[in-house]
C-alpha cells in the first residue's frame, strides 16, 4: 500500500474518533441537564465554557502548528481529549463538570487544527478533492456515537460507564494509528499571526464559518433537548441521530456536489436547506415532521466546514495551519454565541421560538459567500 493511502486511512481514523467522542458528549447533554437539575439558561451558561476555553487555545494551537509537525500536537491532544470525556461522565458537581468541559473543549481545539492542517496538506498529494471525505468520516463517527448513545439511553446505562467505554476505545485506537499519519508537514512561512487590518479573504470566510458554527453547534447541543421537551420523545437522541445521519451521508458526496455546481451555488443550496428544515421543525413540532426538518438541516450544514477550510488553505498570506487556526476562531465565536444564546432565548420565549435563530444564521451564507467570490473575482 502506498504511503499516501496509509496516511489518508490513518487520518480518517482520527476524524472518525473525534466525531464519536463529540457526539457521545453532545447526545448526553439532556442527561446532564436532568442530573444537575438545570434550566435552559443555566445549561446555556455551562455550554458557554466550551467556546471560551477553545478561544483560550487559539494562540497555543497556532503556535503548535508552526513549531511542530501537526502529528505531535494531534496525538497529545487526543489523549487528553479522551480523558476529559471520561471526566465529564464522572463529574459530581457543577464545578467539576465545567472543569472537565473546559478541558474537553481546549484539547478539541488543538486536535481539530492539527487534523484539518493534515487534511489540507494531504489534499496536495491527490488530484481529486478528498477533504470532504474526512469531514464525512467525522460525521460518520458522530453517527456511530449517537447510535451507541441511543442504545445506552434505551438500556438505562449510566453516563459514567458510557463515556468511559468511548474514552478507552479512543485512547487505544488513536495510539495504534499514530505511526501511520503524515510526517514532516510543518510550514516554513506564513506561520505568524499578523495583527492590524483584517485580511478580507479571511474575514469573509470567517463570517461564513461563524454562522455555520451557530447552526451546527446549536444542533449538536439543542437537538436532543428539542426532541425531549418540544416533541416530547423519551428517546431524545432520535433527532440528533437523524441530523448526524444525513450530515454524514451528505459529506461523502459534498466534494462531488462542489465539482458539479461550484462552491458559490453550494453555499446558497445549504442556506436554503437549513432555513427550510428548521422552519418545518418549528412550524410542525411533531415527531415525523421534525425528523424530516432535521434531515434537511443535516444536508444543508454538511458541505460548509470542509468547503470553507479548503478555501482557507489557499490563502496567500498564511500557511494552511495558521489560516485554519484563524478561521476556526470565527467558528469558536459562533459556538460561543449560538448554543448559549438559544438557551437564553428558550428560557424567555420557549425553545421552539428560539430555533428561529438558526433560520437567520443559515440564510447569512448567501450574502457573505457572494461577497467572498466577488472579492476573489476582482483579485484574479
Amino acid at each position: 500500500m502506498e504511503s499516501r493511502t496509509k496516511q489518508r486511512i490513518a487520518l480518517s481514523v482520527y476524524f472518525f474518533l473525534s466525531g464519536i467522542c463529540f457526539s457521545s458528549w453532545a447526545s448526553r447533554i439532556p442527561t446532564i441537564k436532568i442530573f444537575f437539575n438545570l434550566n435552559d439558561a443555566e445549561l446555556g451558561t455551562i455550554l458557554l465554557t466550551m467556546p471560551i476555553s477553545s478561544i483560550i487555545g487559539l494562540p497555543i494551537s497556532g503556535w503548535l502548528v508552526s513549531k511542530f509537525d501537526s502529528r505531535k500536537p494531534l496525538i497529545v491532544s487526543f489523549i487528553f481529549f479522551a480523558l476529559a470525556l471520561a471526566l465529564i461522565g464522572y463529574a459530581a458537581t457543577t464545578f467539576l463538570l465545567v472543569l472537565a468541559i473546559c478541558m474537553f473543549s481546549f484539547f478539541m481545539r488543538i486536535l481539530n487544527i492539527s487534523m484539518n492542517t493534515q487534511s489540507i496538506t494531504l489534499q496536495n498529494k491527490y488530484e481529486k478533492r478528498i477533504v470532504g471525505s474526512f469531514h464525512g468520516l467525522w460525521s460518520t463517527g458522530g453517527l456511530i456515537g449517537v447510535v451507541f448513545s441511543t442504545l445506552m439511553v434505551k438500556n438505562d446505562i449510566s453516563i459514567q460507564i458510557h463515556l468511559l467505554i468511548i474514552s478507552i476505545f479512543t485512547l487505544f485506537v488513536s495510539l495504534a494509528s499514530y505511526k501511520f499519519i503524515l510526517k514532516n508537514d510543518k510550514s516554513t512561512s506564513g506561520n505568524k499571526l499578523i495583527l492590524g487590518k483584517p485580511d478580507t479573504f479571511i474575514l469573509y470566510l470567517g463570517f461564513i464559518i461563524f454562522f455555520a458554527a451557530m447552526c451546527e453547534g446549536g444542533m449538536f447541543d439543542w437537538s436532543g433537548v428539542y426532541f425531549k421537551e418540544v416533541i416530547k420523545e423519551d428517546v431524545f437522541t432520535y433527532g440528533y441521530l437523524t441530523f448526524m445521519t444525513t450530515m454524514a451521508f451528505s459529506r461523502f458526496f459534498s466534494d462531488r456536489l462542489v465539482h458539479e455546481i461550484g462552491m458559490q451555488k453550494t453555499y446558497i443550496l445549504s442556506a436554503v436547506l437549513i432555513a427550510l428544515g428548521i422552519s418545518i421543525a418549528v412550524i410542525f413540532p411533531f415527531f415525523w415532521s421534525a425528523l424530516f426538518g432535521f434531515c434537511l438541516v443535516g444536508f444543508g450544514t454538511a458541505p460548509i466546514f470542509p468547503m470553507t477550510f479548503s478555501l482557507a488553505g489557499t490563502s496567500k498570506k498564511y500557511s494552511p495551519g495558521m489560516a485554519i487556526s484563524i478561521i476556526s476562531t470565527y467558528a469558536t465565536i459562533g459556538f460561543l454565541i449560538g448554543p448559549p444564546f438559544i438557551g437564553y432565548l428558550s428560557h424567555a420565549f420557549g425553545l421552539q421560538n428560539a430555533f428561529v435563530v438558526f433560520v437567520i444564521a443559515g440564510l447569512m451564507f448567501i450574502p457573505f459567500s457572494y461577497a467572498f467570490f466577488r472579492y476573489q473575482s476582482k483579485k484574479v
